[in-house]
């Protein structure tokens, strides 16, 4: 039942360093497409004082999430919960302090990251909280490692929807939302974590 990514080994404490910039120090941090939940046990022994809430719509997913949580001995990792980012009127939490996803903005259709920006800029618009993002994007002026490339083309091979997303549409669709990038954090294995917030709490760094 339980799932193990070996990405999620290599990553976590690399994302780890980044997010204990960026999570506030309180509240209810929502991770969107939890996958085999390995991250969210690791980041909620990693933030005791945050209440971790991993989220998935697979049912694999969530099966392997509930198998990891098993052996968690913290009280601040809660059940995951089915939610599909491309739907987020149906979204069954009613506030975070913080949105993280890893790993998914490239590998679902581009409706699913409208839905994120959409749903995070609505749970997010009273606490100022972050929604960050992790993993590879195309940036302008930035020339796009050879193997981002090739993880691209692998992508949009095993599904013409999916395909590694420009940095810069993900800016326009942020301020559409009232929402603004607020830093970029380069991450090793050609990775980057962008970070969006509310408009007004902060500026591009």
């Amino acid at each position: 039942m339980k799932q193990h990514a070996p990405a999620a080994l290599r990553n976590r404490a690399p994302i780890a360093e980044v997010l204990a910039r960026e999570l506030p120090a309180s509240g209810t941090v929502l991770e969107i497409a939890s996958g085999t939940g390995e991250h969210a046990v690791f980041f909620a022994e990693a933030f005791p004082a945050l209440q971790w809430q991993p989220s998935d719509p697979s049912e694999e997913a969530l099966a392997s999430i509930a198998a990891h949580r098993e052996d968690y001995m913290g009280t601040n990792l809660a059940a995951p919960l089915r939610l599909d980012a491309a739907d987020p009127d149906t979204w069954p939490v009613g506030g975070a302090a913080a949105i993280l996803c890893i790993n998914m903005v490239h590998i679902s259709p581009w409706e699913a990251t409208l839905g994120l920006l959409r749903g995070a800029a609505r749970l997010l618009g009273t606490s100022g909280g972050p929604l960050i993002l992790y993993g590879p994007f195309i940036e302008q002026g930035v020339e796009t490692a050879p193997s981002n490339l090739a993880f691209d083309e692998n992508l949009k091979a095993r599904d013409p929807r999916w395909g590694l997303r420009e940095a810069e549409a993900l800016d326009a669709l942020a301020a559409a939302h009232g929402m603004a990038r607020t830093a970029r954090h380069a991450m090793p294995a050609n990775n980057i974590i962008l970070v969006f917030r509310p408009t007004g709490a902060g500026g591009i760094s």
